[in-house]
């Protein structure tokens, strides 16, 4: 994906970038690739795969749901960054926290933000587990996303806990996300949770299968949710 096609893309999808975004993306990309040579961050470097893959990919999110307000949004496990800084850069007013469980990648992204001049951003280095036990963070956010491998009922007891009522929690998965939703449907009631709505596209130029999962939170998450850390992993709620 080129520059232009982003740029186009975004426009064919009512968000419009300007010279200061674009160049947020740019420096983005830039730090991207220097710090990769020294902490794993991804297997993406090639400018055109980092700008389809994971830019555009993460603000796909912004075509099913308005991100046009003022929202206070939890990324858990955000690796590199992803969606929830693509998003900050499109939709500035968004209030970013963001939880990881690896030191050295939370140090890339407050430099990021740093770079970048973002503001309203936050980053901690924990596990979701145990963030979402904290009274400061549970029940807290609008919106909680994860763009991650684990299993649709292993994240949503992860990121449930964070949403408030009347919140949502957003997935973004790959291929597969109905099967997994089918497994997934029982955790997510036990969770105070309840499936809105699922949207599937294909990822232009690679022609691959996306899915944007919108769970709303309709209850309280009862209190022994999260378990311990690496319980939802290793024995995923059915």
């Amino acid at each position: 994906m080129t520059m232009d096609q982003f740029i186009q893309m975004l426009e064919e999808r009512g968000i419009k970038l300007d010279s200061h975004q674009l160049a947020q993306f740019e420096r983005y990309f830039e730090l991207l690739v220097e710090w990769n040579e020294k902490m794993n961050l991804t297997a993406i470097t090639e400018k055109s795969e980092v700008y389809l893959k994971h830019f555009f990919d993460s603000v796909s999110a912004a075509f099913y749901y308005d991100f046009h307000q003022p929202l206070t949004l939890c990324d858990v496990g955000a690796g590199a960054g992803f969606p929830s800084l693509p998003l900050k850069i499109c939709f500035p007013e968004l209030d970013v926290t963001i939880v990881d469980s690896l030191q050295k990648r939370i140090g890339f992204l407050e430099h990021v933000a740093k770079e970048l001049q973002l503001e309203k951003t936050h980053f901690y280095h924990d596990r979701a587990e145990t963030f979402a036990q904290k009274q400061d963070f549970r029940e807290q956010y609008d919106i909680v996303t994860a763009r991650a491998v684990a299993r649709m009922s292993v994240l949503s007891e992860l990121c449930l806990p964070l949403v408030k009522e009347g919140g949502q929690f957003i997935a973004m998965k790959a291929a597969n996300a109905e099967e997994e939703l089918k497994v997934a449907k029982r955790a997510i009631h036990q969770l105070g949770g309840e499936l809105s709505t699922i949207h599937s596209f294909t990822l232009p130029i690679e022609e691959s299968e996306r899915n944007i999962i919108i769970v709303n939170k309709v209850k309280k998450t009862p209190k022994k949710y999260p378990r311990k850390p690496g319980t939802p992993n290793k024995m995923p709620l059915e």
